[in-house]
C-alpha cells in the first residue's frame, strides 16, 4: 500500500469507505485512494446503477421534511429523472446519482459530499454555496450551472462546465488540512469554455488539458495550478495570480488583461507554452 500512496493524489477521506465495501471487489486497506480508486471499483453493480426510490418518493421525502433540511444521505438514486426538483439545503451525502438527470434542479446549500454522480446531468442547476467535498463526478454535465460560492473538491475529469458560473467558488487545496493527501478539484480534460471563474480559488487545482477558451479568470487564484496542455485562448486574466502555475504546452493565446495579471512571469514552463 505504501507504493500506492506514493503514486496517488488523494481527494476523499476514509469516511467514504463506509459505503464502498459493497462495490469494491478487491480488499484494500482503509486508506483514501482517489483517482486510482476506479481500479478497485465495479461501477456496473446494482448499487451503482439502480434506484431504490421513484421521483415521486423523492419529492414526498422533500415535502415531508417541512422546515428542516431533507435527508437523502446514501440513497440510491441513479438513473432517476430529478430535473427541476428543489433540494435546497438537503443532505445527499454519499448518495448514488450516477446517470441521473438533475437539470434545472435547485441544490443551493445542499450537502453533496462524497456523492457518486458519474455522467449525471446538472445542466442549468443551481448549486450556490453547495458542498461537493470528495464528490465523484467524472463526465458530468454542468453546462450553465450556477456554483457560486460552492466548496468543490470533486473529481470532474472530462466534465462539462461550459458557461457555468463558479464565481467565488473554492476548488483549491486547503494546505492547513491535508493530512490525508492533496485534496482539491480535479478538472483534467474538462470543458470550461466561457465559464465564469472570477475570484475563484483554483490553487493547486488540476486543469491539465482542460479547455478554458473565453473563460473569465479575473481575480482568480491559480497559484501552483496544473495547467499543462490547457487551452486558455481568449481568457480574461486581469488580477489572476499565476504564481508557480505549470503551463507546459498550454495555449496562452489572445489573453485579455495580461498586464494586470499577477506573477505571470513566475509561471513554470512559460517558455514551453504556446503564446502569441
Amino acid at each position: 500500500m505504501s507504493d500506492l500512496k506514493k503514486r496517488t493524489e488523494m481527494t476523499f477521506r476514509p469516511a467514504q469507505l463506509t459505503f464502498l465495501p459493497i462495490i469494491i471487489s478487491t480488499v484494500v486497506a482503509p486508506v483514501a485512494v482517489a483517482q486510482d480508486m476506479f481500479s478497485y471499483i465495479d461501477i456496473t453493480t446494482l448499487q451503482m446503477t439502480t434506484a431504490e426510490m421513484t421521483r415521486e418518493e423523492v419529492v414526498a421525502v422533500l415535502a415531508a421534511s417541512g422546515d428542516k433540511p431533507a435527508d437523502l444521505s446514501g440513497r440510491r438514486l441513479s438513473g432517476l429523472n430529478l430535473s427541476g426538483i428543489d433540494f435546497k439545503g438537503a443532505s445527499l451525502r454519499a448518495a448514488f446519482l450516477n446517470n441521473a438527470d438533475l437539470s434545472g434542479a435547485g441544490l443551493d446549500g445542499a450537502i453533496l459530499d462524497q456523492i457518486w454522480a458519474l455522467k449525471s446531468n446538472f445542466s442549468g442547476a443551481s448549486l450556490r454555496n453547495a458542498g461537493l467535498f470528495s464528490a465523484q463526478m467524472r463526465g458530468a454535465n454542468l453546462d450553465g450551472a450556477d456554483l457560486t460560492g460552492a466548496r468543490i473538491t470533486a473529481d470532474l475529469t472530462n466534465a462539462r462546465l461550459i458557461a457555468a458560473t463558479l464565481t467565488g467558488a473554492y476548488l483549491g487545496a486547503d494546505m492547513r488540512n491535508q493530512s490525508m493527501g492533496l485534496m482539491r478539484a480535479v478538472l483534467t480534460s474538462a470543458k470550461l469554455d466561457r465559464a465564469k471563474l472570477d475570484k475563484t480559488d483554483l490553487t493547486r487545482v488540476n486543469l491539465e488539458f482542460a479547455s478554458l477558451k473565453g473563460a473569465d479568470l479575473s481575480g482568480a487564484n491559480l497559484s501552483r495550478a496544473q495547467l499543462a496542455g490547457a487551452d486558455l485562448t481568449g481568457a480574461r486574466i486581469a488580477g489572476a495570480d499565476f504564481a508557480d502555475a505549470d503551463v507546459a504546452s498550454a495555449k496562452l493565446i489572445g489573453l485579455q488583461g495580461v498586464n494586470e495579471a499577477k506573477n505571470f512571469d513566475r509561471m513554470r514552463n512559460l517558455n514551453r507554452a504556446f503564446r502569441d
